[in-house]
């Protein structure tokens, strides 16, 4: 599974990293970034909830 953000559509709200901060981090730009694909087995539903969660929709996670 691999996570993937459209950064020019983030409002950098942060809700990615508070749900799953195994694969999601504020990058130094202040905009959200992936730091880990794949994603971890262990944070896979975590990954998910930030992609249903974003509040514009920017995060993709797929097989």
């Amino acid at each position: 599974m691999f996570a993937h953000i459209n950064r020019e559509g983030c409002i950098s709200c942060g809700l990615c990293v508070e749900l799953c901060p195994e694969v999601f981090c504020m990058a130094e730009d202040g905009i959200a970034a992936v730091h880990q694909s794949p994603v971890p087995k262990e944070a896979k539903q975590g990954a998910i909830t930030a992609q249903e969660s974003c509040p514009v929709s920017v995060i993709t996670v797929e097989e």
